[in-house]
């Protein structure tokens, strides 16, 4: 997308990438565009838009994720200063903004104790069918020019608890920052 982020009059280019980063770019000369910020989240971004959502007179950047989160930057000011001895005080809005959300979590937890029971009991009756959910499976498998690798990148709307990976070829694995995997080798039998 393209959106004033910056509140300079001239429209900054907003990036949002399959590898999770979000990038705002700024055209400060007529060559090239400048790296102003960016900021990294967990899993792909698959679009991205500039606007004014959350409130009046700050602008802020939305993303949705590959798996249908959405998450926002804001230019709001979240943070506060006091002086030596002066305590922060929250604005009305503030604290009825927290007690909302408070109350909107403690709901969100009991409906998932609720839910957790309620598939307990089912999966503990005699009447219970097990089944594999379905679900799509976002993969990636690129070469990376510059060392000769490949990327494979594996995205699923669950947890992903094993990764099977099987050649004839020997491979070498290579960890990157923002792997989270532990990785287990074992030779494979021939037969």
């Amino acid at each position: 997308d393209s959106f004033d982020i910056l509140g300079d009059g001239v429209k900054e280019l907003l990036v949002g990438r399959d590898d999770g980063m979000i990038e705002i770019y700024n055209f400060e000369s007529a060559d090239d565009p400048v790296l102003r910020h960016d900021y990294a989240l967990s899993e792909s971004i698959a679009s991205i838009q500039g606007g004014c959502v959350g409130k009046d007179g700050y602008d802020e950047i939305l993303a949705a994720t590959y798996s249908g989160w959405l998450t926002g930057l804001t230019t709001e000011p979240v943070h506060r200063e006091g002086g030596s001895g002066e305590e922060l005080k929250l604005s009305q809005e503030m604290q009825s903004k927290i007690s909302s959300l408070r109350n909107e979590l403690e709901q969100l937890q009991i409906k998932v104790l609720q839910e957790r029971e309620k598939y307990q009991q089912s999966s503990q009756s005699s009447t219970a069918v097990s089944s594999v959910p379905a679900f799509s499976v976002n993969d990636k498998f690129t070469l990376n020019k510059d060392d000769a690798s490949y990327s494979l990148i594996l995205e699923v709307q669950t947890a992903i608890d094993n990764v099977l990976v099987q050649s004839d070829a020997p491979l070498d694995l290579l960890d990157v920052d923002k792997n989270s995997a532990v990785v287990s080798f074992s030779s494979c039998d021939s037969e």
